[in-house]
């Protein structure tokens, strides 16, 4: 009686077979892979607002105006002022909700133009830099966050420098810091005017760090 070898089921084929049929799938698996991230990279992006893909630039966030009535005290010099303004800030696929915000606009003299750079270093350096012009026209857009922890500071007139009723942080008008736990100076924002109308950029940095990390753009 013939006695037959029992077979597999399927003949995995010679050594050089097998290698090929290897190669194939993992080639295939390769091109899968590379189609499903060139297809997926619009689709992330396509979830995360321009603004915060590009940061740095005004052009990502959107320019609210300035009341008149108030820039025009600015314009006059002397000490920082206070501007309230309404924006809208977009988020995802959210609509645009109104808000109200405000910032302090100093007209520098020509002695602070002149000395800025080097009582603003923060600004200027490698990490802690900004990314558009700090002074337009003379004009500095302070943004009202203290770098600190994110409470609101206010310009003291008697004693000639911003003060964070916090913990204490001090700001002389070009936004340096004088004293107190904060880690940087004030945040400038992007200013420009058009058609003469002064208008600003809301962005918000995080605080408690050197380094100018933004959180989000209006």
């Amino acid at each position: 009686m013939a006695v037959h070898e029992a077979q597999s089921y399927k003949d995995p084929g010679t050594f050089e077979e097998q290698s090929r049929r290897k190669f194939l799938a993992n080639a295939t698996l390769a091109a899968g892979g590379v189609i499903t991230l060139v297809l997926g990279v619009p689709l992330v992006t396509s979830l995360i607002p321009e603004s915060l893909l590009n940061p740095g630039k005004s052009s990502g966030g959107t320019w609210a105006d300035l009341p008149k009535s108030q820039f025009d005290k600015i314009a006059a010099g002397g000490d920082p002022i206070k501007i309230t303004f309404d924006f809208k800030y977009a988020d995802g696929y959210f609509p645009p909700e109104a808000d109200e915000q405000f910032v302090w606009g100093i007209k520098l003299t020509p002695e602070q133009e002149r000395n800025f750079k080097a009582r603003r270093p923060d600004l200027y350096a490698l990490e802690t830099r900004v990314e558009y012009p700090v002074i337009t026209q003379s004009y500095v857009i302070f943004s009202s966050i203290c770098p600190h922890l994110g409470c609101r500071f206010a310009w003291v007139p008697d004693a000639k420098r911003f003060i964070c009723p916090c913990h204490g942080s001090q700001f002389g008008p070009e936004g340096a810091k004088l004293a107190g736990p904060t880690p940087r100076g004030l945040d400038p924002l992007p200013f420009r005017e058009k058609d003469g109308q002064a208008q600003v950029t809301w962005i918000q940095y995080k605080s408690g760090q050197a380094e100018r990390l933004i959180v989000s753009y209006s």
